[in-house]
Order: C-alpha cells, then sequence, then structure tokens
C-alpha cells in the first residue's frame, strides 16, 4: 500500500466524518491538480487532526473563552453559548479547505517553486483548515480577519503555533488599516492569497448596496496596494481568487458578492510596481470541476453549478527589486 494511503487509513480510523470528508474531497480533486505542489499540498488533508471540541460565547458579539470568564455573572446570564465540533472548526461558515486547491495550483502554475520554508499570507482567511495544509507542507501560513468569530473559535493553544513542518499564526485586525495588524503581519511573503474577499463587488460595488454587505479596506487602493507590495519578498505574488453566484437581474437588489473581478486596475496594481501576470481570468470550467469534486452539485439542495457558480482570478507579483 503506497505511503499516502497508509497514513490515510491510520489516521481514519481514529477521524470525525468531518475530518473524513475532507480527505475524500481531497482525493477527489487530485485528478484536476497540474502541479506537484497542489498534489501534495492535497495529501496533507491526511495528517489534518480531529480538534478538541469547545464551547463558543455569544452576547452582543463574539467571545473568547477568556472574555467570558471576565464577564459580571449578570452578563454571562445574557450570553448564548454554541458547542463547536470539527465541521464548524473547518468549514466555518464559508465550507471546505480544499476548494483552495485551485488557487494553490494556480499559483504554482505562475511561478511558486515550493511552499516549504516559505510565508504565507491568507488575507481574509475564514477558516483554519487551508493554513494547517501549508503548514503541512512547510509554509509558515499566517491568516488575517476581522470576523470576531473567528478568534472566538480558534482560542486553544493547540490552534496555533508550530504544526508539522511549518506554522499557524492568526492575526485579528484590518489590515493594513491599523498599525497593530500591520506590525503582527509583518514582511516578507512569497505568497499572499486571498480566496472570496477582494471582490470588485464588494469594494467598488457598480450599485448601490447596504454597507454591512462590503468590505471598506480603511485605506485607499494605492495605501492597500503599497501594503501588499511592502509585505511580499522581491518576486513573491498575490493571487485574487473569487467564486461567486450569478449577479442579480438589474430589477432586483444587488448582490456584492456576486462580482468576483479584481477592485484594482491594471494601472493600480503598476503604479504599486506589482506585474500583473493575469488579469481577471474567467475560471468557470475548472471551478465547476472542483465544485463536482466535492460535493457542491450533489445532496439536498444541489447547486446548478451552470447557473450559479462562477469564478476570476488575478495574479500579480512584485517586481525583482
Amino acid at each position: 500500500m503506497p505511503m499516502f494511503l497508509q497514513l490515510l487509513f491510520t489516521v481514519a480510523l481514529h477521524s470525525s466524518p468531518t475530518v473524513d470528508d475532507i480527505r475524500r474531497q481531497a482525493d477527489a480533486m487530485l485528478p484536476l491538480v497540474k502541479t506537484q505542489i497542489a498534489t501534495e499540498w492535497l495529501k496533507g488533508a491526511a495528517q489534518l487532526p480531529d480538534p478538541t471540541p469547545r464551547t463558543l460565547y455569544r452576547g452582543t458579539s463574539w467571545l473568547t473563552p477568556a472574555q467570558y470568564e471576565a464577564l459580571a455573572p449578570e452578563e454571562k446570564a445574557k450570553v448564548k453559548t454554541v458547542k463547536a465540533d470539527a465541521t464548524l472548526y473547518y468549514n466555518t461558515k464559508y465550507g471546505t479547505p480544499i476548494a483552495y486547491a485551485r488557487a494553490v495550483d494556480l499559483a504554482a502554475q505562475h511561478g511558486l517553486k515550493t511552499l516549504s520554508g516559505i510565508k504565507l499570507m491568507d488575507f481574509g482567511y475564514g477558516g483554519i483548515g487551508q493554513l494547517r495544509l501549508f503548514a503541512i507542507q512547510g509554509a509558515e501560513a499566517v491568516g488575517v480577519d476581522v470576523d470576531p468569530f473567528l478568534p472566538a473559535l480558534y482560542s486553544l493553544p493547540e490552534d496555533t503555533g508550530s504544526f508539522e513542518k511549518g506554522s499557524v499564526k492568526l492575526v485579528d485586525g484590518r489590515y493594513p488599516a491599523e498599525e497593530k495588524t500591520r506590525e503582527a503581519v509583518g514582511d516578507g511573503y512569497t505568497l499572499i492569497v486571498s480566496k472570496n474577499t477582494l471582490k470588485r463587488g464588494y469594494i467598488h460595488p457598480e450599485r448601490p448596496a447596504d454597507k454591512r454587505m462590503l468590505i471598506d479596506l480603511g485605506v485607499s487602493d494605492e495605501a492597500f496596494l503599497a501594503s501588499v507590495h511592502d509585505a511580499l519578498k522581491p518576486g513573491g505574488m498575490l493571487v485574487i481568487y473569487n467564486l461567486c453566484p450569478a449577479p442579480a437581474p438589474p430589477e432586483k437588489p444587488y448582490v456584492p458578492w456576486a462580482d468576483g473581478r479584481s477592485p484594482f486596475t491594471k494601472e493600480q496594481y503598476r503604479h504599486a510596481g506589482l506585474k500583473v501576470v493575469a488579469f481577471d481570468v474567467n475560471d468557470d470550467g475548472p471551478i465547476r470541476k472542483v465544485a463536482h469534486a466535492v460535493g457542491w452539485d450533489q445532496g439536498d439542495q444541489p447547486m446548478d453549478t451552470k447557473k450559479d457558480l462562477f469564478a476570476w482570478y488575478t495574479i500579480v507579483r512584485r517586481e525583482n527589486r
């Protein structure tokens, strides 16, 4: 039996249904990726552990256990508790981390040489699974997000720090708008990936939209791209990969997340010292194959991928100087 299958079989004996599902999805994805980096990243799913079950606390916002314990008894009484299992831990509100495989494969096709020993940022990470997969391959993986749900969910010592050959670090805050967040993020990145966060519809909507459904970067486009440039090593790349539903017709309310094109123009990237490698490339065909592999078009409420799943990607690289 091949070593990968031996490891998968051994770990699966003691894994939850969610972790088993992630491993099956990774196995189904293997024929769809073209690079060794993406292949090894997917095989790393065999090493994902079951997380320790934990309790989350929800008041007016999500609370970490330490924040909950600091409350007065009368305030604690107003807080709801939520049991977090492996499904919430790995899939959070956004689904399987295996959906990142397409972005990993594209990064490798466009010049990423290895994940081992590199520093990698996931801007708007939304869940820890893909960061752990990066760490298994030896990356120093840094996730950045503003959602208070995430530090509440990932509050145990096992969630961050050294993991397999790499490490996982989570940064809670607005990047690059907050100085403390910029300092925590640092620089020296070979790869910055952003999936389903840097969308034109979120940042520069073409129609009026509820501000609660938009993303305010807190800085100008120019300042954001300057921070990306400075965070990247010379030759490092930014990969923006966005999945989207069908846009709303003109007579319906605008759906910001349906516009997954780059929020920044080619000229803005170039002005920031970032070479445009691929810009607003349509990726509908490949992502629909991914959707089938991970089961989005199956089950009780199957997605009609031809009518309601679209994808775009943009890749830019810091000049070698």
